[in-house]
């Protein structure tokens, strides 16, 4: 037998074992229906009143708190949420970069630019080099958190590359986290061996009924293999997990809040030693599509982070830079904890752009020094580094992290 024969049985035998999987935390698909459903149509200003009004709220509540009704008061859920935010976060603002690694893959996904069949980018994958170089720029901006953003590719972006990347940043800054291609329990003990603290996984859209119609080819169209990632790197030890899901490819974005905070909920409980995060990225042009159809407006988005926050007190709330300046300074004053400055989406970006195409338009142009600026000037306090890595002895890794 060939290697390329090898190969291919290889695949085969993972595309079926990941086909059956199941994770532990079940959609309640009808139920979900039921409370957007109220959400949308059925929610009363008393409804509203008495989330408001709850220390602890529940999904009935959330659903109060994003409906039509709950958008005439704005202004007090926004309030709320601040109020809510200072007391379990202070007046904090943890802030990170992207670190694109690779834009090559093998997936089909009708809205990103780095998609198989995507002729019209430049392909770019990382040395080794360049992953260092690409860190030491980050950490000369002032950053000490990194995430390691890559597509989906089986030979480019294997597990043995991405571990060798995380090394290479672990060496420079403390906290190292990775959105790419989702992995079994054991690669992701790997990822925490080398040095890595975070894993982010969106799960794009978390209805059932729409996910197929956006992911075409290759591992990511498995629904559940991807659904049950966060409880994989939970079991893995992973000490950050952040789940988000991408407005814009489930026409009812509110459906979408829902199934992300039930989707939260069971993590926070379930893997409980884990920092929790989520996020609300709205889709934006990417090379060789068009522009993306609308369903969120600005306000609806405010909207939804303050409901998320009073939902989820104890859960830290991302903001990227795919928002306009305007937009993100007023975002921070309702619940987001954790932001992105000075993003590059393409590989090398940083410090040696060679016009390899980005995966999506940046809305924040800014320098991290101007928008750490204007968040000291709005009374935050930015945080360049989460936490500095306890050390073990030599054979708990080839960097001694726990």
């Amino acid at each position: 037998m060939t290697t390329s024969e090898l190969l291919r049985l290889q695949r085969r035998s993972e595309r079926q074992r990941i086909a059956v999987y199941e994770p532990e935390f079940r959609l309640d698909v009808a139920g979900l229906d039921e409370l957007a459903h109220f959400a949308r149509s059925e929610v009363t200003d008393d409804d509203v009143e008495r989330a408001l009004a709850r220390r602890r709220r529940d999904a009935s509540d959330l659903a109060a708190l994003i409906s039509p009704a709950a958008a005439d008061r704005l202004e007090d859920l926004a309030s709320a949420a601040h109020r809510l935010t200072q007391q379990r976060f202070g007046r904090t603002m943890h802030m990170f970069a992207p670190l694109y690694l690779s834009n090559e893959c093998v997936s089909e996904c009708t809205y990103c630019g780095f998609q198989v069949w995507n002729r019209n980018i430049k392909r770019r994958t990382l040395d080794r080099g360049l992953v260092g170089a690409e860190a030491r720029y980050l950490k000369s901006a002032g950053f000490r958190h990194l995430l390691l953003v890559a597509g989906e590719h089986p030979q480019h972006v294997s597990a043995d590359y991405i571990v060798d990347c995380i090394g290479v940043c672990a060496d420079e800054v403390p906290n190292v986290s990775v959105e790419v291609q989702v992995w079994d329990e054991q690669t992701y003990r790997r990822f925490v061996d080398a040095g890595c603290d975070g894993v982010v996984v969106y799960q794009e859209t978390y209805d059932p009924r729409v996910y197929p119609q956006h992911h075409l080819k290759g591992n990511k169209r498995f629904f559940s293999w991807r659904l049950g990632a966060p409880e994989r790197a939970g079991q893995a030890g992973v000490r950050r997990l952040g789940i988000g899901t991408l407005i814009g490819l489930n026409p009812d974005w509110r459906w979408e809040i829902l199934a992300l905070a039930a989707h939260a909920r069971f993590l926070m409980r379930t893997y409980w030693r884990s920092e929790m995060t989520v996020a609300l990225p709205r889709l934006e042009p990417a090379a060789g599509f068009g522009d993306p159809p609308s369903v969120m407006t600005d306000r609806e988005l405010a909207l939804a982070v303050s409901a998320l926050r009073l939902a989820l007190p104890d859960t830290g709330i991302v903001l990227s830079t795919r928002e306009r300046p305007a937009l993100r300074d007023g975002l921070t004053r309702l619940g987001v904890t954790h932001m992105s400055a000075g993003s590059r989406t393409d590989p090398g970006g940083y410090s040696d752009p060679t016009g390899a195409e980005q995966q999506f338009e940046v809305g924040d142009l800014r320098a991290p020094a101007g928008v750490a600026t204007e968040l000291a000037r709005a009374g935050f306090d930015p945080v360049w580094k989460d936490a500095t890595p306890a050390f073990r002895p030599p054979s708990a890794g080839p960097h001694g992290r726990i």
